[in-house]
């Protein structure tokens, strides 16, 4: 069977009309060539083995964009919504595919007026899926989303979901009100709150054990706040992966045990958790042990795209609300992170992926060695979190007299961005909860410190020219610590 009818008709003209049939031949096998990557794509559904270059995967979208009606050559549009785009910049920008995404009733359905944005919105979430595959998740469901909101977004959408569904599913006589509770592992991040708060829920927070240096899962508390709360009032209980040190990331495995055998929901906040493989590992092995409803992770800070999506998906034993997720995001929806996570996936190809979340973690390896050096030359320690294999943190005891705030504004002064510098006694009131130690995940964290993170795609370079700015840094913020103490 023919890949594409219209080139080989294309080609037969040439030659017949304008060019040498040996030439025409040969750019018609490089036509073809482009046509049967395509097709691979679509009959394995999965990430290819190499990346494709820019010109390639250029020409696989603009064939996509000709396929939605906005760009039919004879088209003539009279609804409110035609795919009008007024500039030519915006348009290139997004390829002329200005239709977006789903329907009303689902995100994942085909939009009848763009059939090239829903192919490459179906095929981004295939290889979404097997990206996250090749992280480490096993047993995955058969379907992951990919949806144009970023993290905070997609987890009230997901919280509000699994409410709807706990409602539905209670037996009748159940007040309206409930259930509307979460049970949420404490992490000090607005969003964490703002994502529950938003979904009309009130938060039940399980503040972390301190053991060491590392904050890790209070899940006595958790099993306590549940028969507190009671199951019927229950939406979900919330942990999270990836975080700042010195917090670990959550015992996802056995509170998914406690939670399958309460009959409680389980949400698990993977931020940027798809990076490290250890991770990875631990989500998988959560769901395949006990309950985990949906896994939320950032599309930007796993795959290196432009902020604004999430991947929504789970283990094959519950795939129940990552389908309504789909089915209650409301209306049509912006493609473009879809669309960045088709092209940038195409361009990474499975090797490239691989050797990312390789390099990652080496880099850990590298970046936490050469910060152990500065740390033993200033007179500080890197804090000890075996638990936490993306982010790591080293003590700032050197602050006296002086906002320790104020290490991370000369770092950000000298064009280093990312730390986070926190100090004991804090107290910030975030969705009308009041936090004690706020930053630290903890009320009575003894240490002040900063945080680091060797995120995907940071090299080697950058991690040298932190270390030369941050001996630079501890100088002179020594030097303005000492007049502030005398």
């Amino acid at each position: 069977r023919k890949v594409c009818v219209m080139d080989d008709d294309l080609v037969a003209a040439f030659s017949a009309n304008l060019l040498s049939k040996s030439y025409v031949d040969q750019g018609a096998q490089s036509l073809r060539a482009h046509d049967k990557v395509f097709a691979r794509l679509l009959a394995n559904r999965r990430m290819l083995g190499r990346g494709l270059n820019d010109v390639a995967i250029e020409f696989l979208v603009h064939k996509l964009s000709v396929m939605d009606s906005n760009n039919f050559i004879d088209n003539v549009g009279v609804g409110e919504r035609e795919g009008r785009v007024f500039s030519d910049m915006v348009r290139r920008r997004c390829y002329s595919m200005a239709h977006g995404i789903g329907r009303s009733g689902d995100i994942t359905a085909e939009q009848p007026k763009a059939c090239g944005s829903s192919a490459a919105h179906a095929l981004a979430q295939c290889m979404a899926r097997d990206a996250l595959r090749l992280a480490g998740m096993r047993d995955l469901g058969k379907r992951a989303l990919v949806l144009p909101l970023a993290t905070g977004m997609t987890l009230t959408l997901v919280l509000s979901s699994l409410r709807l569904m706990v409602r539905n599913s209670a037996d009748g006589g159940v007040d309206a009100a409930a259930p509307n509770v979460v049970i949420w592992c404490r992490l000090d991040q607005k969003t964490c709150v703002k994502a529950a708060t938003c979904a009309g829920l009130e938060i039940v927070v399980i503040e972390p054990v301190l053991n060491g240096d590392q904050l890790d899962t209070n899940v006595h508390a958790i099993e306590r706040a549940i028969e507190d709360v009671g199951v019927d009032r229950l939406v979900a209980v919330v942990t999270s992966t990836s975080c700042f040190a010195p917090r670990a990331c959550d015992d996802v495995e056995t509170v998914a045990k406690l939670c399958e055998k309460k009959n409680v929901a389980h949400v698990i906040n993977n931020a940027y958790g798809v990076q490290s493989r250890v991770l990875c590992e631990r989500v998988s092995k959560a769901w395949t042990v006990g309950r985990v409803d949906a896994v939320v992770q950032s599309t930007d800070k796993n795959f290196m795209v432009p902020v604004g999506g999430a991947v929504v998906c789970c283990g094959k034993r519950n795939e129940a609300l990552v389908e309504a997720v789909a089915r209650n995001y409301p209306g049509r929806a912006s493609a473009s992170a879809s669309m960045d996570m088709f092209i940038t996936l195409l361009s990474m190809g499975e090797e490239h992926w691989l050797r990312l979340l390789d390099e990652r973690e080496k880099l850990y390896d590298y970046m936490h060695a050469e910060l152990s050096k500065v740390a033993e030359e200033e007179g500080e320690r890197m804090l000890r979190t075996p638990g936490n294999p993306i982010s790591m943190a080293m003590t700032l005891s050197c602050a006296r007299g002086i906002s320790p705030t104020m290490f991370g504004s000369m770092l950000f002064s000298r064009c280093v961005s990312g730390t986070r510098v926190v100090a004991p006694g804090e107290v910030k009131t975030v969705g009308g909860i009041e936090f004690h130690g706020f930053g630290a995940s903890h009320s009575a964290y003894p240490e002040t410190y900063f945080t680091a993170a060797a995120a995907i795609g940071t090299t080697r370079a950058d991690v040298d020219r932190f270390a030369s700015v941050l001996r630079k840094t501890f100088k002179d913020f020594k030097k303005k610590s000492q007049p502030a103490a005398a």
